[in-house]
C-alpha cells in the first residue's frame, strides 16, 4: 500500500508545491511508482510539472464522481499526476453532503495499491480539501518559512490535525517541520528555528535537520514545467532538497 504524504500549511508561499514536486520527481527518479495529487484550486503542482491543467480531467472530476481516479491520471516525465484547476475553488459549498471528508480517500482507494507513494499538495487553508487530504494520508510534512509570521496560526493547524485523527484518520502522523528560505547567518532565522522547535514539540514532531536555502531557481523552475531537481541540478537549494530526500529515506521516515 502506498505511503501517502501531504504537504500542508495554512499559509501560502511556504514551499508546499516546490517540495511536493521534489518528492514526486526525486522518488520517481529512484524507480518508485509515484502519484501526485493537486488539491489546490490554483493548480500550481500540475502546472509546474508541465501539465495542461485547463484541459482534461482534474481532481474536481473525481471528487464530483464524474470520472474514476484512473481516468483522471495524466502521465508526465516525473510520474502520474491528478491535476487541479479553478473549478475546485467552490469545494466548500459544492461538497456539503455527509461523508464529504472521505471523498478523496474513497476515490483513490481502487488505485492506491498501484503506487509506492502518493504525494498531495494542499491549498493555503484549513478547509474541506485539506481535511480530505489528511483523511487519505498517513503522513504530513509542514513546510514553513523562516520568518516570524509563519509561526502564527500553528495552534489552528494542530486543532485540525487533532480533529482529523480523532474522527477520520487515527493513523495520521507528522513527519516534521521543514524550514524554507532559510539563511543560517541571519539572527532572525536562528530565532525562528528556536521557536519552531517549541512548536514542533507541541505538535509531537521535530524540525527537520535539513533546511532549504532561498534561491531564484525555485521560482524559475515552474515556468519551465520542471521540478527544481531537473531544472537546476547544481543549485544550492537543489542540493538542500536532495539532502532532505536522502535523509527522510535513509532514516525510514518514508
Amino acid at each position: 500500500m502506498a505511503d501517502a504524504i501531504v504537504l500542508t500549511n495554512q499559509k501560502g508561499g511556504v514551499g508546499k508545491t516546490t517540495t511536493a514536486g521534489v518528492l514526486i520527481c526525486g522518488l520517481n527518479d529512484r524507480g518508485k511508482k509515484v502519484l501526485g495529487i493537486d488539491l489546490d484550486p490554483q493548480g500550481s503542482l500540475g502546472f509546474s510539472l508541465g501539465i495542461d491543467i485547463e484541459n482534461g480531467y482534474s481532481v474536481h472530476d473525481i471528487l464530483s464522481k464524474r470520472v474514476t481516479a484512473q481516468e483522471a491520471i495524466r502521465k508526465s516525465d516525473f510520474g502520474d499526476i491528478i491535476p487541479s484547476n479553478i473549478l475546485l475553488s467552490g469545494a466548500e459549498l459544492e461538497f456539503s453532503r455527509p461523508g464529504r471528508e472521505y471523498l478523496l480517500r474513497d476515490a483513490i482507494a481502487p488505485i492506491k495499491d498501484n503506487y509506492d507513494y502518493i504525494i498531495i499538495d494542499t491549498p493555503p487553508a484549513l478547509n474541506i480539501l485539506t481535511t480530505n487530504a489528511y483523511t487519505l494520508a498517513n503522513k504530513l510534512l509542514i513546510p514553513m518559512l523562516s520568518d516570524i509570521l509563519s509561526l502564527l496560526g500553528i495552534s489552528q493547524l494542530k486543532e485540525t490535525i487533532d480533529t482529523v485523527k480523532k474522527f477520520y484518520n487515527p493513523n495520521l502522523e507528522i513527519l516534521g517541520i521543514l524550514l524554507t528560505k532559510h539563511n543560517k547567518r541571519f539572527n532572525l532565522s536562528r530565532d525562528v528555528e528556536e521557536m519552531a522547535n517549541k512548536i514542533a514539540e507541541q505538535l509531537g514532531t521535530v524540525v527537520l535537520n535539513t533546511k532549504i536555502r532561498n534561491s531564484v531557481v525555485i521560482a524559475e523552475a515552474p515556468a519551465h514545467g520542471e521540478s527544481v531537481l531537473s531544472y537546476a541540478p547544481k543549485a544550492k537549494a537543489t542540493g538542500d532538497y536532495l539532502e532532505l530526500l536522502e535523509s527522510i529515506i535513509s532514516e525510514g521516515m518514508i
